[in-house]
């Protein structure tokens, strides 16, 4: 007889692990199928241990600009092994946290790769290289490999990086972020492909350590999910830090040479270029594990190379449920938890209520950050909108003067009837935290006029949100 548990949840990352807690949390008996390890890209390659490497740069960074606070560091130096270790010993204590966290909830673990054998049934195999297993396995960390029984299946088996024909990484010469958050040494020169918030963030960490750094990206504009007049901030002030930037071009030819690569560029309205440069990062985006998972046979539907879900998770077939990056964009853990937790509260019958992806914070962590909720500008105006825009500079808010990061802006979109705030976009320091606070308006549905009359504490970055606000309505006070 199969094993059988209320709920199975193949993957787990950030969506798979947080939903199978909210499960056992009303009363499910779960499991979890992991093949890798848990916490996901997330936590092992991505969000965690990248936000490590940047802390390492923000340190380098301030310490290179202690004379003009009146510190003096002495001669800088950056222990390249060190930095991948304080990045790597973040990701293993996280991983720790997970496994301590499917422990105490009950939660089994069943390590190996999972594939849908029929209605309500998984079939594990064993792993094709050995799990990270956790040094506190959970009440039932099982080896063993067959068929399991549920009622209720989730499918967040995340996502992989997106390969460019003839930019195909080799580990060595072509990186893909695997390879960018390791290295051995930093290259002299290093060639980014993709600006969006993978391409930006390594950009921002090897120029801050003196790595020549030349970023393509194919659309018109870097950070081409974001506000097209934050992304132009952004860019102005990325050529400030002496990063090569190039839109609107793509990379037609890769020449391998012993250890550097002629790479040859052609932007839309220009000649081919041919540079060479000592490594390449391929950061054109992520695309979800859908393979190999016995979707075809059950039928569930895809679309666009992604599981097509409802609002709370739910696929075409009947006890089969897809979160996270397997479902589609945006691809961010954080959306991954909360579809998680929205998917297990609607199996257990609660009031659950669908995503809102219009509310889904974006953020791009590099120097000075990039933060976005809702609308852009352009968005707005395409749906035929009256609009009314505030923006309120870094520069004239004492706690970014104090600090010595003047560089910066806060724009907030309402609509001019309502009132209702439609968009807000940060580019300054501390952008990613700041952000949060639009994002708690939005979902209150909070008027211009509410967040007028809030009180912001004084001095802090935070003011410069509600001087954004004022301006948008003709009030700003210090600018």
């Amino acid at each position: 007889m199969a094993d059988t548990y209320d709920l199975i949840v193949i993957g787990g990352g950030p969506g798979g692990y947080v939903a199978a807690i909210r499960a056992a949390q009303l009363g499910l008996k779960t499991a979890v199928v992991e093949r890798e390890h848990l916490g996901g890209i997330c936590l092992n390659w991505g969000c965690i241990p990248t936000k490590a490497l940047l802390r390492s740069a923000e340190v380098y960074r301030l310490a290179s600009e202690g004379e003009r606070f009146g510190v003096s560091p002495g001669a800088l130096s950056a222990d390249v092994a060190r930095i991948v270790a304080h990045s790597r010993e973040a990701a293993t204590r996280l991983n720790g946290g997970v496994a301590f966290l499917l422990r105490k909830n009950k939660i089994d673990v069943i390590w190996g790769e999972a594939t849908l054998a029929g209605k309500g049934e998984v079939r594990v195999a064993a792993p094709t290289k050995p799990p990270m297993l956790p040094q506190s396995p959970s009440p039932k960390t099982r080896l063993d490999h067959g068929v399991y029984q549920a009622k209720h299946i989730i499918v967040a088996t995340g996502a992989r990086p997106r390969l460019l024909p003839g930019l195909e990484p080799d580990g060595r010469l072509i990186w893909t972020y695997f390879e960018a958050m390791k290295p051995e040494r930093f290259p002299k020169s290093l060639l980014i492909v993709g600006a969006g918030a993978i391409g930006v963030e390594f950009a921002s960490f090897y120029r801050t350590f003196g790595v020549e750094v030349i970023l393509v990206e194919a659309l018109p504009h870097i950070l081409p999910s974001e506000d097209e007049e934050i992304a132009a901030l952004a860019h102005r002030s990325f050529k400030k830090q002496g990063i090569d930037i190039r839109v609107a071009t793509t990379v037609t030819g890769v020449e391998k040479k012993a250890d550097s690569l002629v790479v040859t560029l052609k932007p839309t309205d220009g000649e081919m270029e041919t540079l060479e440069v000592e490594r390449a990062l391929s950061a054109i985006g992520v695309v979800a594990n859908v393979e190999n998972l016995g979707l075809e046979a059950l039928g569930v539907a895809l679309e666009r190379s992604v599981i097509k879900i409802d609002g709370f998770g739910r696929t075409n077939v009947e006890g089969v449920y897809a979160i996270g990056d397997v479902a589609g964009g945006p691809m961010l853990a954080h959306k991954a938890e909360h579809e998680g937790v929205t998917c297990v509260e609607a199996i257990a019958g609660l009031d659950a209520h669908a995503l809102d992806r219009s509310r889904i914070p974006g953020c791009t962590y590099c120097h000075p950050q990039v933060a976005s909720v809702g609308l852009t500008e352009a968005k707005a105006k395409e749906q035929g909108l009256d609009v009314k825009i505030g923006r309120f500079p870094y520069l004239a808010n004492g706690k970014a003067i104090a600090l010595g990061e003047l560089e910066g802006v806060v724009k907030t979109i309402f609509d001019a009837k309502s009132g209702r705030l439609l968009g807000a976009h940060i580019f300054g320091v501390e952008a990613t935290e700041l952000i949060q606070g639009f994002v708690i308006a939005m979902n209150l549905e909070t008027t211009e006029e509410e967040l007028i009359r809030t009180i912001f504490p004084h001095p802090t970055l935070s003011e410069t949100m509600h001087e954004s606000v004022l301006a948008a309505f003709g009030r700003a006070i210090h600018v």
